[in-house]
């Protein structure tokens, strides 16, 4: 990809992060009535409803608010938690590497049924395989992730207690406390995404194998895993790359639930801890935080793009 294009990638990056920002700073004022009133609470005394609205600047004009919020935010500060009189940026670094390990863990086991069964169903087109990665491809689309993950904990940490129910291990304690912490939580979260890649992985490779030059490489004697892995997946990787890219920012919604489920304090069960707090402080650096990620793995898969194909590049 040119200078040109990934300064401009960058620029509408920035852009959406401004909106963003926006966004996040009007969840204060979108409150109704008094927005002071309303996140300290009903039974707050006039002098905590006056301190909160200091601690806010909600005291000052709107436009003053919004960009000494944002000159904060820009040098590190993203306010003191309502909820737990801590700064907001601490308690949102706390809670990533819970919900990075769940992410990680969730994405390589997606990536690796979705991209397998895909591939396979897509060279057995219309035979019993591809019939049957089809069925259980929209069956796991149709189930949601906390259900599955309910599912999950009844055989193997109910009845059997194999994996742990709840909680979350770190790194640091060991590799497998860690991977039996996170690894129901993850399956659960994958098996929709798996279903997802591998209907559009058949979908690409299905298309690839129609076009012309496949078919002369195969007249020329290419057939089987290497004709797929020298001619076709590089090919259908575009697709595929732009769902895999989507399914990151999905996965981190799709974690809310799956850490509430299982109890692991990550950015999801912080998120909903603080929406019931009223705790717009960290609600803020939350959302904050989810789009950065988000941008940044938008553009990442935009440089992935060009790395697979040369059009791109060009």
């Amino acid at each position: 990809m040119r200078p040109s294009a990934i300064g401009r990638r960058l620029v509408s990056g920035v852009l959406v992060l401004v909106g963003v920002s926006i966004l996040a700073f009007s969840l204060v004022h979108l409150l109704p009535g008094d927005s002071a009133n309303a996140i300290a609470g009903e039974f707050a005394s006039p002098d905590q409803i006056e301190n909160v609205r200091t601690q806010l600047g909600l005291d000052k004009p709107i436009v003053v608010q919004y960009f000494t919020w944002l000159t904060s935010v820009l040098h590190g500060d993203f306010g003191t938690s309502l909820w737990t009189s801590r700064p907001a940026k601490d308690m949102v670094l706390d809670a990533v590497p819970a919900t990075l390990s769940i992410a990680l863990v969730s994405l390589l086991i997606s990536t690796v049924l979705g991209l397998f069964f895909g591939t396979i169903a897509a060279l057995r087109r219309g035979s019993w395989v591809d019939r049957g990665v089809t069925f259980c491809a929209g069956l796991g689309i149709s189930m949601p992730a906390f259900w599955v993950l309910l599912i999950l904990f009844v055989p193997l940490s109910i009845l059997n207690r194999w994996f742990p129910a709840v909680g979350y291990a770190p790194l640091s304690a060991g590799f497998w406390p860690w991977l039996s912490h996170i690894l129901l939580p993850a399956t659960a979260l994958a098996v929709a995404h798996a279903a997802e890649l591998s209907r559009f992985t058949r979908g690409a490779v299905m298309d690839v194998l129609s076009t012309p030059y496949i078919r002369a490489s195969r007249s020329r004697g290419a057939s089987g895993w290497r004709l797929v892995r020298t001619h076709v997946l590089r090919n259908a990787a575009i697709p595929v790359v732009t769902v895999f890219g989507l399914q990151i920012g999905n996965m981190l919604g799709g974690v809310i639930v799956v850490e509430t489920v299982a109890g692991i304090n990550g950015l999801g069960l912080l998120a909903v801890n603080a929406i019931l707090n009223r705790d717009f402080v960290l609600v803020q650096a939350y959302v904050l935080f989810t789009a950065a990620v988000v941008v940044v793995i938008n553009i990442l898969v935009d440089l992935l793009y060009s790395a697979i194909n040369p059009k791109v590049r060009a």
